[in-house]
């Protein structure tokens, strides 16, 4: 299993699509936008679900996080029966984020890769896609890293995604 986690327009999808390109097998992908777009339109902007506010701060209750524990045991159990799987992620509670994943993974081998932006260029990504509350990617930029330990970083800011795909495959072959 491979993680990404970075902040929103910071490139993890980008980096995804080039790494199933690069690598010698076959990976699957699944990312946490994913996991969102598959959440009932009731648990949008609700407490229970998941709240995007107006400065672009996220805020999770509690039906979320029961569901994306499912979700994450969903993926740790593609990888057990043999699946090969990139995750992209964002980490929004930083260190508690990664817990949740290690706590589900056990003794599974996962290949822990930070994905960093400059808060300016990632905020102007954002504006680009205008599919985003504008500010989370600037929120985003550094909390999501906070306290999180990788294996591998790649910076996005001025790295094209296939350059970053080949720091993290030559990183995965030698291990």
């Amino acid at each position: 299993m491979i993680v990404l986690n970075g902040g929103s327009s910071s490139g993890k999808t980008g980096i995804v699509r080039c790494l199933q390109a690069v690598l010698p097998d076959p990976w699957m992908a699944f990312g946490v936008d994913s996991f969102v777009d598959a959440l009932p339109a009731a648990m949008r902007n609700s407490d229970a679900g998941i709240e995007f506010k107006p400065d672009g701060d996220i805020e999770v209750g509690p039906v979320f996080r029961e569901l994306d524990a499912a979700w994450v045991a969903g993926i740790v159990a593609m990888c057990r029966a043999g699946g090969r799987v990139i995750v992209d992620d964002v980490f929004l509670g930083g260190a508690g984020s990664q817990q949740r994943w290690l706590d589900a993974l056990g003794d599974l081998e996962v290949l822990w890769v930070g994905v960093r932006c400059d808060p300016a260029v990632a905020a102007g990504r954002e504006l680009a896609r205008g599919d985003r509350v504008t500010g989370m990617a600037e929120l985003q930029a550094t909390v999501v890293h906070e306290g999180v330990k990788y294996d591998v970083e790649v910076d996005t800011t001025h790295t094209e995604s296939l350059a970053c795909a080949h720091a993290i495959a030559r990183h995965l072959a030698g291990r």
